[in-house]
């Protein structure tokens, strides 16, 4: 039956996956410290380039003799990058269980038609996870971002693989715990946990990646926009603030405070408690409802930043159409924003839940969904 609206809401109802809820104390006041109208490649430019690469190394506790650049086209950009330049050496292990994995499986084998052996799970599922080959090359993305699993740990990984490591790690970085020993090339974008802005990616790279980059060339042409090497050798000044194309400084400032915002909760411990603590309050939710249930079956793999959710209920006609209008209701109200599934996920909801999301504003929302569910189980049509 329809029950009452809840009496408080949420002070900020932004959960969309990505573009990610901006940190707390963002202010576009903050912001005025930007060079604009300045070269990234004048001293200014440079040093926030620098300080936003050597911050993600601080935050993330990347090694010293790991190379962090800042490359164009957000996360999707450093994965291509990473591919292009990389794979065709040896045979590749494509990992997928979610369609941004699934993605990477298309460049590898129809794009690139490099000999690669495909992996697949269903949404909600992962890979066997033992019978990957490190032998090979492995492609893989850590947290699903439109399935919401994620790999339990690095534990699975080859210390002592032969081949590389390519991690699409976009809604995992500052989320939870990388282990940079078992991650060769590691991506992400600011938009997701950060909060920041879209089109910026960053790569990460072991020095086993740089020593495959400065001993191989692939088959096939490099776009200038790909390119990390010249002559042989890795070009350094990609991973000191030189950047391939113009970045935007706004989006580096914004960066820049996101950086300082995440100091201030604790670094990377802080901020993995905060995803933690917001996740718990979905999944203690979906605990006590009949009604709804985490996508990701196993909760070893259930991710703590893109909780997606299925409904459950039997009176549910057509799941897709129930789903749309369930956050339909909820927008309407502007008390849960951009909620949806992914368009190529199994109908539900997706609940963002990093690091730059306040708890009070899921266990707001929460009781918002139940009145949405309720309201919608006798509206269908």
């Amino acid at each position: 039956m329809a029950i009452a609206q809840p009496a408080a809401r949420p002070a900020n109802p932004r959960f969309s996956s990505g573009p990610c809820a901006k940190p707390p104390v963002f202010d576009l006041v903050k912001l005025s410290g930007a060079p604009l109208g300045r070269s990234h490649r004048a001293a200014v430019g440079k040093d926030k380039l620098l300080a936003a690469i050597e911050g993600t190394r601080e935050l993330l506790n990347i090694p010293a003799d790991y190379k962090i650049g800042i490359v164009p086209a957000s996360d999707t950009g450093a994965v291509e990058m990473a591919m292009w330049n990389l794979l065709g050496e040896r045979k590749v292990e494509m990992l997928a269980w979610e369609s941004f994995g699934a993605g990477w499986v298309t460049d590898v084998v129809k794009q690139l038609k490099i000999d690669a052996e495909v992996k697949t799970a269903d949404y909600g599922l992962i890979v066997d996870l033992a019978s990957v080959d490190f032998a090979n090359d492995v492609v893989f993305t850590w947290n699903g971002t439109t399935s919401g699993v994620r790999v339990p740990n690095g534990d699975w990984i080859a210390a002592d693989r032969a081949g590389l490591t390519i991690c699409d790690a976009t809604s995992a970085a500052f989320a939870q715990d990388l282990p940079w020993d078992k991650l060769d090339v590691t991506t992400f974008s600011w938009q997701k946990v950060l909060g920041g802005e879209a089109a910026h990616g960053m790569i990460i790279l072991s020095p086993r990646a740089v020593a495959r980059l400065e001993s191989y060339t692939p088959a096939w042409p490099l776009p200038k926009i790909f390119r990390l090497t010249k002559g042989g050798k890795l070009i350094d000044g990609i991973f000191k603030g030189a950047t391939i194309n113009t970045p935007s400084m706004l989006a580096v400032e914004d960066y820049l405070l996101a950086l300082d915002w995440a100091r201030s909760v604790g670094g990377l411990e802080g901020l993995i408690a905060r995803a933690d603590a917001n996740a718990k309050a979905v999944f203690d939710f979906c605990d006590a409802k009949p009604w709804i249930a985490n996508l990701a079956e196993d909760p070893a793999t259930r991710s703590n930043t893109s909780v997606c959710l299925k409904f459950t209920d039997a009176r549910i006609q057509d799941g897709a159409a129930f789903a749309k209008a369930v956050a339909k209701r909820l927008e309407a109200e502007e008390v849960a924003l951009d909620v949806g599934a992914y368009r190529d996920a199994p109908a539900g909801l997706r609940i963002w839940c990093g690091g730059t999301v306040e708890t009070a504003d899921i266990e707001a929302m929460l009781p918002w969904l139940e009145w949405a569910f309720e309201a919608e189980i006798p509206a269908q049509g």
